[in-house]
C-alpha cells in the first residue's frame, strides 16, 4: 500500500467521524432509541427541532419517559413549554409521580405554576405527606403581674398545594405563632396559670386560625418549654421611680438656684439701701450749716441738738452695757 492510499484513508476515516459527531449532535440517536424502548413514542425530527431550539432533548425526554412509565399522560409539549419558561420539568414530573402514589391531587398546570413560582414543588408534595416541624425561637411575654414568660413552641405544618402559590411563609407562621403566645400570657392574670396550664396557649393559638393565607395548615401548635423570666413589673417601677427621683431632685435644685438669686438679689438691695442712707446722712451736715446761716436756727438750738445726740449715745451705751451683766451670769452658768 503506498503512501498516497494511507493518507487517503486516514483523511476518509477523519471526515467520517466529524460527520458521525456532527450528526449524533444534532439527532440523539441513543436517547430516541431510549425512548422507543420505554413506549415513548417521539420523532427523530423533533428531537432535531429542540435542538434548534436550544432546548436540551434529554432533559425533557427522560422526564416524558418516567411520566410515562408513571401512567401521567402527559405530552412533550406540556414539558418543553415549561422547560422554554425556565422551570425544572424533571422535578415537576417527580412531584406529580410523588402525589399520585399518595394520592393528592395535583395538576401539571398546577405543578408547574408553583415551579414557576419559585418554590420547589417536590417538597411541597413531600410535606403534604410527611408534616414538617418547625420550632419557634424563644417568645418573651409578660403577665398582668408583671412577670416575665419565655415559651418555646413547635409547630407542625403541612404544606396546602393549592395555596403554595401566593400564599405566605415560614416567618409567617412563626410570626403569628409568636404575637398568639405573647396575647396569650398577656391576658393571663399570673404567671403561675401559665406554668400550670401551658397546654391553653396551644388551645387559644390554635383557635385563633394563624394559617389562613399561607401555604401551610397548621396541624399542631405543643409548648417545648416555658420559662419564668425577670419581674418587669418590679423593673419598671423602679426605673419610674428612678425617673421620678430625678426629675424631684432637678426641680429641688431650680429652686435652691432661684433661692440662692433671690438671696443676692435682696443682699445687693441691702446695699443700696445703705448707700442711700449714707448719702443722706452726708446731707444733714450741709442742711445745718444752711440753717445756721440763714438764721432759721440760732447757737443754742445746735447746742441743744447735739446734748440730745450725745445723751441718746450714753443711754444707748448704758443699755449695751446692762445687757453684757445680764448675759454673763447666764453664760457663766
Amino acid at each position: 500500500m503506498t503512501s498516497a492510499s494511507l493518507i487517503s484513508i486516514l483523511l476518509i476515516a477523519v471526515v467520517v467521524i466529524i460527520v458521525l459527531s456532527v450528526f449524533f449532535s444534532f439527532f440523539p440517536l441513543t436517547l430516541w432509541i431510549s425512548a422507543l424502548a420505554a413506549g415513548v413514542r417521539i420523532s427523530i425530527i423533533t428531537l432535531v427541532a429542540m435542538r434548534l431550539r436550544r432546548v436540551t432533548p434529554s432533559r425533557i425526554v427522560n422526564p416524558l419517559i418516567k411520566a410515562t412509565k408513571a401512567g401521567l399522560g402527559l405530552n412533550i409539549n406540556q414539558l418543553e413549554s415549561h422547560y422554554l419558561a425556565g422551570g425544572n420539568v424533571d422535578r415537576v414530573v417527580n412531584a406529580l409521580i410523588a402525589a399520585q402514589r399518595a394520592d393528592i391531587p395535583l395538576e401539571f398546570t398546577r405543578a408547574a405554576a408553583i415551579d414557576l413560582a419559585g418554590r420547589d414543588v417536590l417538597q411541597a408534595v413531600q410535606m403534604s405527606v410527611n408534616p414538617r416541624v418547625i420550632e419557634t425561637p424563644v417568645v418573651a411575654a409578660v403577665a398582668k403581674n408583671g412577670i416575665e414568660v419565655k415559651v418555646k413552641a413547635r409547630v407542625t405544618v403541612r404544606a396546602n398545594i393549592d395555596r403554595l402559590v401566593g400564599g405566605a411563609g415560614e416567618e409567617t407562621i412563626i410570626a403569628r405563632v409568636g404575637e398568639g403566645i405573647v396575647t396569650t400570657v398577656g391576658s393571663s392574670d399570673s404567671h403561675k396559670d401559665v406554668l400550670e396550664n401551658p397546654d391553653r396557649i396551644s388551645r387559644t393559638v390554635l383557635s385563633k386560625g394563624l394559617d389562613a393565607g399561607t401555604a401551610f395548615e397548621i396541624l399542631s401548635i405543643d409548648i417545648a418549654d416555658v420559662d419564668v423570666g425577670k419581674n418587669i413589673g418590679a423593673y419598671l417601677q423602679t426605673e419610674q421611680a428612678e425617673a421620678d427621683k430625678r426629675i424631684a431632685q432637678a426641680k429641688a435644685e431650680e429652686r435652691r438656684a432661684m433661692a440662692v438669686a433671690q438671696e443676692q438679689e435682696m443682699k445687693a438691695r441691702v446695699v443700696e439701701m445703705r448707700a442711700r442712707v449714707v448719702e443722706s446722712e452726708s446731707e444733714v451736715p450741709l442742711a445745718m450749716a444752711e440753717a445756721l446761716r440763714s438764721g432759721k436756727i440760732g447757737v443754742m438750738d445746735y447746742m441743744n441738738l447735739k446734748n440730745i445726740e450725745a445723751d441718746t449715745q450714753m443711754r444707748g451705751s448704758l443699755g449695751k452695757m446692762g445687757e453684757g451683766d445680764q448675759n454673763g451670769p447666764q453664760n457663766n452658768k
